[in-house]
């Protein structure tokens, strides 16, 4: 499934990722356009292309977990990878350095658990990422 985008206005400093080709189009900023081609790669299920995104050295910072380091972080990411069906992208906005992206990841037992996630972009790679998600709702289904 394509990420879907709900278009909203440029603001000042930042850029607003609309449907189209934001990952190539060369006004898209450096840290959101990462952040894009990063996002679509994971989400398309390729573990190995959203890692040529990632620092050696990213630290994450993730409800429940602090992650460090490429490998441990490739680790967290590909767990998840298994469980994701699909991925409705509502919004992206970013600069030279720093990106948003909020979205709903699918999973067998949830579609409907905001999420959001703050990157740090240095030198065409994520050194870090703020995951924000309602951990409970990715949880199995109480029976």
């Amino acid at each position: 499934m394509a990420p879907r985008v709900t278009a909203a206005p440029k603001t000042i400093g930042m850029w607003a990722w609309r449907k189209g080709d934001a990952m190539t189009d060369p006004s898209t900023p450096p840290a959101l356009a990462t952040a894009l081609a990063y996002h679509q790669a994971w989400t398309s299920q390729n573990l190995d292309q959203a890692m040529t995104y990632i620092a050696e050295d990213i630290t994450c910072d993730a409800p429940g977990a602090q992650i460090s380091g490429a490998q441990a972080y490739r680790d967290f990411l590909g767990r998840f990878m298994t469980q994701l069906t699909g991925v409705q992208t509502v919004a992206a906005f970013g600069d030279d350095t720093t990106a948003v992206l909020f979205y709903y990841p699918h999973t067998a037992n949830v579609s409907d658990a905001p999420t959001a996630e703050c990157f740090t972009v240095a030198g065409g790679k994520i050194t870090r990422s703020v995951l924000v998600f309602d951990r409970p709702s990715f949880a199995p289904p109480q029976r």
